[in-house]
Formats: structure tokens, sequence, C-alpha cells
């Protein structure tokens, strides 16, 4: 007989409403407030991995600047150490125009290789110089890009920190630091325009 007939305290009753109520997923219609804040994740979540992806992308393109400008760099001290060399090659001409007859064809055949080594050389050197420019331009281009990563770097930290406010906001359910998420990420945001406009 007892088993037809339960008692029922108002405490279980209250245990079992608010069990039914703890498991309610949060697009339900009775929590409108973690709703929202699950949404404001999701598009935090796709803004923070593309200011990552382009934080990435301006990171790999700062390293090729510089690799770009380290590969110049070094074309260019080649090229002035042939410049170097054409220029000894020069002194010792001249050397020797100075020390052979003035009439002789040694003197006429050192006088001819002065006129080629100087012509080279400044050949060369306009080639070295061209180089130097290029180095120049690839280490200005290389710390742009540096600058550009940082820019994407700090809006991705600030999204990530939204994201965490956010997912306290959730446990805590305090308005405020969603308040402070949305801040945060609005910040995030700002920054990331300054990134892509290259501020």
């Amino acid at each position: 007989m007892s088993e037809q007939f339960e008692v029922r305290g108002p405490h279980e009753e209250a245990l079992e409403h608010g069990g039914h109520h703890a498991h309610a997923s949060p697009g339900d219609a009775r929590d409108p407030f973690a709703g929202r804040v699950a949404v404001m994740t999701a598009v935090l979540a796709t803004v923070g991995a593309v200011f990552a992806y382009q934080g990435g992308s301006t990171e790999g393109l700062a390293l090729f600047y510089k690799n770009e400008a380290a590969i110049r760099k070094t074309e260019a001290a080649n090229q002035w150490s042939y410049y170097q060399a054409k220029g000894e090659k020069q002194n010792l001409a001249e050397l020797g125009a100075a020390l052979s007859p003035p009439e002789s064809k040694a003197n006429a055949k050192f006088a001819a290789d002065i006129a080629k080594y100087a012509q080279q050389k400044t050949e060369i050197r306009a080639h070295a110089e061209a180089l130097e420019k290029t180095v120049l331009e690839a280490d200005t281009a290389s710390e742009r890009q540096l600058h550009m990563h940082h820019r994407w770097a700090q809006a991705t930290t600030l999204t990530q920190v939204a994201i965490s406010l956010a997912a306290i906001t959730l446990l805590t359910r305090r308005r405020w630091l969603l308040w402070g998420a949305a801040a945060t990420a609005g910040a995030g945001v700002l920054v990331g325009i300054a990134a892509a406009c290259g501020v």
C-alpha cells in the first residue's frame, strides 16, 4: 500500500523544478540572457579568428621582407667586394703605366686596362647602390608589416579577453561584466580596424 501513496515535501518540489531549469539550453526561451551571451561569444570567436589569421599573415610578410633584405644585403656586399677587386686591378694598371715607358705597347695596354677597370667599377658601383636601395625598401616593408602584426596581435588579445569576460558573465549572471566584455570587444574591433588601415 505504501507503493501507491507518496507524500512529497515542499523542498522536493522546489528541487525538482530547479533541476529542470538548470538543464535548460542556453538558447531556450526561458533564458534569453544566456542565448545573447552565447551569440556574442560566437561572433567574438569568429572576429578573433580573422584577427589571428591577419596577424599570422603580416608576421609571415615581415619575415619574408626581412629575408629579402638580408639576401640583397649579401649581394650588395659581394658587389662591393668585386668593386674593390677591380679598384686594385686599376691601381696595379696605373702603377704599370707609371713604370713603363710612355710610348711603349705596355704603357698603351696599361692605359686601356685603366679605362676598362674604371668603366667596370662605375657599373659595379651602380649595381651595388641599387641593391642597397632595395635593402632599405625591404627593411622598411618588413618594419611596416611587423607594426601591423603587433596591431593584429593586440586586437586578437582584446577579443580573447572579451570572450573570457563573456564566459564569466554567463557563469555569474552579472550584467556589468557583459558591458565590460562588450567594451573590451569594441576596443579590439577598433584596434583591428586600425591594423587594417595600417595605422
